[in-house]
């Protein structure tokens, strides 16, 4: 064949042309795949960022909440304290057992006057004070030997307790400690959710304040990271009010305890052994001497921690809550290496960062199921459920009342179906108190959205002094938060 035939016939001939066409689908495919994978890999990291910038937020503020329970626990376990000592120091004096034996002669000698009555009643009534008086005696006398070997055992260290103020010490503590946990909480979970990732990553964790610094810093004024104030040593506007709020608190709690202790440990003389008054006696001499440890050996220490504002000196609710009750946390990591990076490039030059908001509060009762016939008898909780409960407040719609039901000689025998239908209440306040306090112990936390104004700021900054330049990140600084929710609906 000649050349001239040949290239003629060239642009008829179709050998090959699958082999080309293979090669361009190939290299297509190929960029669609880089596509895919880097666009993949951006939404799984977010998804698995945010997972942990969430558990790390709320892992710190879990720690905050424990941190104002365990306040409000030691607050109690002060009052507690001032009460059993002054519990032991009556059973150290034995007043009381000192003026029932004059009690007990007066009953003595009268009954030997009714026992010659000519009336059989006041004869048996003499009699039985004969038999008796020497009873009560040997009661008194046991009870008295019992509570001063007590004393003699516990009153050393509750005393020492209250004169090294050992438990103030112990809250104080708590309040220098509590950021610097709060902080290692987050940093740990961080460090732990990048761990479980299939390929791991080193994630950092870092917890701040919403006013823009981080909860672990020592640069930081009297705003410290629990709302809380020391009565004792805090040099702060208003002290004043918050040692007298604490006196008080301290009077209530302690004569509440002192009570208890009294009403279990006196059944005996509260019922069989009258005559002698020892309970009587013993209840004096006991409030007695917890008046003089609260007014005369501890009047200005061993104050409770108190709470930082009080709900009527709050003007503006949502910043105080933010200021005090809200933290932000965020968790960074290094920019991952894309795929086909010669084809395809982030954007995006900062590294990656993901944040959470939390907050730390007293949660409202729930709502509950009571039976009728408990809660109409007054009880206040179910005998079938064991679970408190109490009329609905807090501006719920009222439950319908239980209509009256007919005596069983007007009705048949009831069905379970009828003798069983509850009844919607609150929780019983009594053990689930709602005011924000060192008192209650019911403080929990939860995510909140993020819309802290200095959320910008936080992004833009590093987390601390020793991550300063381990971390390329956002210039967000001069956005406002209003700005910043638009590009971050979160």
């Amino acid at each position: 064949m000649s050349i001239t035939r040949r290239l003629a016939g060239l642009h008829s001939d179709q050998g090959g042309s699958i082999s080309i066409s293979t090669v361009f689908a190939v290299l297509l495919l190929a960029f669609l795949l880089g596509m895919v994978m880097n666009s993949s890999l951006q939404v799984d990291q977010k998804v698995k960022m945010q997972n942990a910038a969430d558990a790390a937020t709320c892992s710190g503020a879990v720690v905050l909440g424990r941190s104002m329970n365990t306040l409000a626990f030691t607050n109690h376990l002060l009052c507690d304290t001032f009460a059993l000592t002054a519990f032991m120091r009556a059973a150290r004096d034995r007043h009381a057992e000192g003026l029932t034996p004059d009690i007990l002669d007066n009953w003595e000698r009268i009954g030997p006057a009714l026992a010659g009555s000519e009336f059989q009643k006041f004869a048996d009534l003499g009699v039985a004070i004969e038999d008796k008086v020497p009873h009560e005696r040997e009661v008194v006398r046991t009870f008295s030997d019992w509570a001063a070997a007590a004393s003699e055992l516990m009153l050393p260290v509750f005393e020492q307790i209250l004169a090294e103020q050992r438990i103030t010490e112990y809250q104080r503590a708590v309040v220098r400690t509590a950021p610097q946990t709060a902080q290692a909480a987050a940093e740990e979970v961080a460090r732990r959710h990048g761990r479980a990732w299939p390929r791991r990553t080193a994630l950092h964790g870092c917890l701040w304040r919403t006013d823009g610094t981080t909860v672990a810093s020592s640069d930081v004024c009297f705003s410290r990271l629990l709302p809380v104030v020391d009565p004792m040593t805090d040099d702060i506007p208003g002290w004043e009010r918050y040692a007298t709020d604490a006196r008080a608190q301290r009077f209530v709690l302690a004569h509440g305890y002192l009570r208890q202790w009294n009403d279990e440990s006196l059944p005996l003389f509260d019922q069989f052994v009258k005559m002698s008054q020892f309970a009587s006696l013993w209840r004096i001499f006991t409030g007695g001497h917890l008046q003089k440890l609260l007014n005369e050996d501890y009047p200005n220490t061993n104050l409770p921690f108190q709470i930082l504002t009080r709900p009527d000196e709050i003007a503006d609710l949502n910043g105080h809550l933010e200021q005090h009750y809200m933290v932000v946390g965020v968790v960074y990591r290094a920019k991952m290496s894309d795929r086909i990076p010669g084809v395809f490039r982030n954007p995006v030059a900062p590294d990656t960062t993901a944040y959470a908001q939390a907050m730390v509060f007293v949660p409202r009762r729930r709502l509950i199921k009571v039976w009728p016939d408990d809660f109409r008898e007054g009880l206040g909780y179910s005998t079938r459920t064991g679970i408190p409960g109490q009329g609905l407040g807090g501006g719920m719609p009222p439950v319908p009342p239980v209509p009256p039901q007919p005596q069983p000689s007007q009705r048949d025998e009831p069905s379970p179906s009828e003798e069983m239908q509850p009844i919607v209440v609150r929780q019983n306040v009594r053990y689930h108190p709602e005011d924000w306090s060192l008192i209650n112990q019911n403080w929990t936390a939860q995510l909140v959205p993020a819309t802290a104004g200095r959320i910008p700021w936080i992004l833009s900054s590093p987390p601390g002094d020793s991550l300063s330049s381990a971390y390329s990140l956002p210039a967000l600084g001069e956005m406002t938060i209003e700005e910043f929710l638009w590009i971050s609906n979160h």
